[in-house]
């Protein structure tokens, strides 16, 4: 129950918070309540390096949708409606809901799908073929909140080097 509802406070906008995942599950319902809270956490969480630059990128949005409908076997239309859905979620929320939608994914995933789901993040962050700093500051704050130890970061950011605008030269200069 959030402070605001408890208070007696809450608007309609701020009872919803607390089901910002319910559309998501609705689509995947067919897959079972477990495993679509599974996904639609997924789905949220994959949203978040794409949202860090404050602007979602037609490539960032497909490459999230071909990963869903990957992982989940739904359509590609039904993997669009989950991103959008998602992206809206966390747009609402203005990112209030990231670490809360965050642990559960961490509670419902096993290592191996939290360290799959850190590479994904990874793979969205570099969809423009470019991590921005911000952008990996987001998986690794993703990383912390899934309780992965800061070398499982690394050795997931490890595959992933060549597009860490960081690392390119003449790149990261400051502008005189």
């Amino acid at each position: 129950m959030s402070l605001l509802k408890w208070l007696g406070l809450a608007t309609e906008k701020d009872a919803d918070a607390g089901n910002r995942l319910e559309a998501i599950e609705q689509i995947l319902a067919a897959l079972g309540p477990q495993k679509a809270r599974y996904l639609a956490c997924f789905a949220y969480v994959l949203t978040r390096p794409a949202r860090a630059d404050h602007e979602v990128t037609d490539g960032e949005a497909l490459l999230m949708e071909r990963i869903i409908a990957e992982r989940t076997g739904v359509s590609a239309e039904q993997a669009a409606t989950i991103v959008r859905v998602a992206r809206e979620a966390a747009r609402q929320s203005g990112g209030t809901d990231d670490f809360l939608i965050t642990r559960e994914f961490e509670r419902l995933a096993t290592r191996v799908e939290k360290l799959e789901l850190l590479d994904c993040l990874f793979a969205v962050s570099a969809a423009d073929q470019s991590i921005l700093t911000v952008e990996d500051n987001e998986v690794r704050r993703v990383a912390s909140e899934l309780k992965l130890e800061h070398a499982d970061y690394i050795a997931v950011r490890r595959g992933h080097l060549d597009h860490l605008k960081v690392l390119r030269p003449g790149e990261h200069k400051m502008k005189p």
